[in-house]
């Protein structure tokens, strides 16, 4: 007879039905009963360090058990609050608090502290220690986790996250007893871009934000649920500011996007939405910008625009741009007779024609059910380190063999490299390659085609061979679809289903492709390219590379200081709430060109955010859909058209320095300071010069 996948428990008199194998904490659970724990997560290892989850058990020894490491039984009654169980738990309670330092007023975590809580909860109301208290060193994990490892408990749990989650095992335990401390082994910074992870999941202040310590207490915060932009995954995150300013970023909990975690650069680069600010209009006059008044802004570019044929008027969108700011500024390209508008500053050979070519159709969460990848021309961990770590679950969750065309890099996970070149990518199209046999022997194998593969003069002919080959190995499928093009820009996949890449590419644009070019926040391209006679309109929050090359600049809002929408790489439709007012005379994208086209006798159709959402439902049904995301598979396998022949040039590396990617990293102090902790050293030959 085959076991059953199900046992009965009875917990206090419930009886709940869990799967075979779980433990009794998780029945507890299950039947509505809360256990205290320190060391127990449900995303890592159980350690069963703490023994503060202890609960009693019928018919086993008569003394307490610690649920999170014991397995159910078919018919098992657990009792979680008897005499025994308190004073087990009390006992417990008062060895962790032998050491620990009663710091609570001066702790960073106090408020959301698990030990303040669960000592109050469930521990004494007082102790038998009276003996010094030890003390251990701080250890420096870099600029983000600040330590205070005299509060440590030994829980083990950010040992566990570097080691089962992050891929990166630079922490652990040395020396025993009360000899035992938690740190790296040498000391530096952690190299993991999740590390600021760890802040969360410690249950005490051994742990706490570095940039954030002394800064606020938890109850003084107003939250916002929003959606990080800095990427392209869209995590769900929590805005908390005081009055108008943001201080801290935090993740919600997303089981299909980012579960619990956030990348450090979404967490930390908040800083930077107060600095290099631009907070006022500004107008070149003489050659030189001084600060205008909104209506002279507009007459500035209102006189450029008199009599400019349509076709000599562009417009670039950033990768933060939200969907309403572009689909307002194509609108009023539009009235002005001109289809210019692009999204893709890289010069990335995407297919708009149909939304396979160029989303994460397997969804991020569709990760755990493929059994066989291949990367192209991508970096996830520097990318998308969220999908990263989901890739790293799945691996470790079973046989799922890895390979990689690219450049050469630590992934976190076994991979196989194949090589660096678009070569390879046709020996696996031919079928001689060893791994197109692994691919399609998969019964749900998937391809990740990066932007270090299509922001090159034959990413064409490189997407038109990656989806060939998808569709050869059997990834293309009526109950699956396992083509996936991974992006980096926030605003990218919006972009592009909003149509907002028609007309002159990027590239036409530059060296006097126009008479007038519209940078809708665009600075990750090369400015100098801009024709020197071409007039140029900024409208963006911060002042960086197409600030400079501005002859008028339009003060924009930051993604926390709006209510915008987005499309995160697999397609996701997702707003940003509006968390902190913007600075001076800044506005709301949209508005600006809202008010621009009004000046200009244009006044665009809407004018309120429900009517720009109307607009963009009206252009793509897919802006109806919000946080929903329809799993699709292929019944169309007619590929992307192939313009030209693949290079032999190598991929490379479209990200180099994973802590400044955008106007807002780049202005955050804190990310400098991440970028200075991961110099590479000089060699030895530079250090002797």
């Amino acid at each position: 007879m085959a076991p059953s996948l199900t046992v009965k428990v009875t917990v206090d008199g419930i009886e709940v039905e869990v799967p075979n194998g779980s433990n009794v904490l998780q029945a507890c659970e299950a039947a509505g009963k809360e256990i205290p724990r320190f060391c127990y997560h449900e995303r890592l290892s159980v350690a069963g360090n703490c023994r503060m989850c202890l609960v009693e058990i019928e018919k086993a020894p008569p003394k307490p058990f610690a649920s999170c490491a014991y397995p159910v039984n078919d018919g098992m009654v657990v009792h979680t609050d008897t005499p025994m169980v308190r004073a087990a738990r009390r006992g417990v309670m008062e060895f962790l608090l032998i050491n620990h330092p009663l710091d609570c007023p001066i702790c960073d975590q106090g408020g959301e502290c698990d030990l303040q809580d669960q000592s109050v909860g469930y521990g004494g109301d007082s102790s038998r220690y009276s003996e010094d208290k030890r003390a251990v060193l701080n250890k420096d994990l870099g600029p983000l986790v600040k330590t205070v490892m005299t509060r440590c408990i030994h829980c083990t749990r950010c040992i566990r996250f570097c080691t089962e989650i992050a891929g990166v095992p630079e922490m652990g335990a040395t020396a025993r007893g009360e000899s035992m401390e938690v740190g790296t082994y040498v000391q530096k910074a952690l190299s993991s871009e999740l590390s600021g992870n760890l802040v969360d999941i410690c249950p005490v202040g051994a742990l706490t934000s570095k940039p954030y310590a002394f800064v606020a207490r938890p109850w003084e915060l107003k939250k916002t649920d929003s959606i990080d932009v800095l990427d392209a995954v869209g995590s769900a995150i929590r805005v908390d500011t005081r009055g108008a300013e943001v201080l801290r970023i935090l993740p919600r909990l997303n089981e299909d996007v980012n579960e619990e975690w956030l990348g450090d650069k979404s967490r930390y680069a908040l800083d930077g939405l107060k600095r290099r600010r631009l907070d006022t209009p500004w107008v070149n006059r003489d050659g030189k910008l001084v600060r205008a008044t909104w209506p002279e802004a507009f007459a500035a570019i209102a006189a450029k625009l008199d009599g400019m044929p349509g076709d000599r008027i562009g417009a670039i969108a950033g990768d933060l741009a939200d969907a309403e700011a572009m689909i307002a500024l194509k609108d009023v390209l539009a009235s002005l007779g001109s289809a210019n508008v692009d999204c893709r500053q890289d010069g990335a050979a995407l297919d708009a024609h149909n939304p396979a070519f160029y989303t994460f159709n397997t969804s991020i969460a569709g990760i755990e059910e493929a059994d066989a990848l291949l990367i192209v021309g991508s970096n996830p961990r520097r990318e998308a380190p969220l999908i990263n770590a989901r890739i790293r679950k799945r691996g470790l969750s079973g046989r799922f063999p890895v390979a990689m065309i690219g450049a050469e890099a630590d992934l976190t996970y076994r991979v196989q490299h194949l090589g660096d070149t678009p070569d390879v990518l046709q020996t696996l199209l031919d079928g001689t390659h060893a791994f197109a046999e692994t691919l399609a022997a998969a019964k749900r194998p998937m391809i990740i085609v990066g932007q270090g593969a299509l922001a090159r003069p034959d990413g064409a002919a490189i997407l038109a061979s990656a989806w060939a080959l998808a569709a050869r190995t059997g990834m293309l499928r009526p109950d699956w679809n396992g083509f996936n093009v991974l992006h980096t820009a926030a605003a990218r996949v919006g972009g592009l289903s909003l149509g907002f890449a028609s007309g002159k590419t990027l590239a036409q644009m530059m060296n006097g492709g126009v008479d007038l070019l519209w940078l809708l926040g665009a600075d990750e391209f090369d400015t100098a390219r801009i024709g020197a006679e071409t007039f140029v309109v900024y409208q963006g929050h911060h002042g960086d590379r197409g600030a400079a090359r501005a002859d008028v600049i339009l003060p924009g809002a930051a993604y926390t200081e709006k209510s915008g929408t987005y499309v995160s790489t697999e397609g996701r439709v997702q707003r940003t709430a509006q968390a902190a007012f913007p600075p001076g005379e800044a506005k709301e994208d949209w508005k600006i060109l809202r008010a621009f086209s009004a000046m200009i006798d244009r006044p665009l159709p809407y004018d309120t955010l429900d009517g720009v959402w109307a607009r963009l439902a009206a252009v793509n049904p897919i802006f109806h859909r919000i946080d929903m995301l329809p799993r699709f598979g292929c019944g169309d396998q007619t590929g992307p058209v192939s313009q030209g022949a693949m290079s032999a040039a190598p991929f490379e590396q479209v990200i180099h320095n994973y802590y400044m990617t955008d106007p807002i990293s780049r202005a955050s102090a804190t990310m400098a300071a991440c970028t200075e902790a991961h110099r590479p050293a000089p060699s030895v030959a530079v250090a002797a010069e």
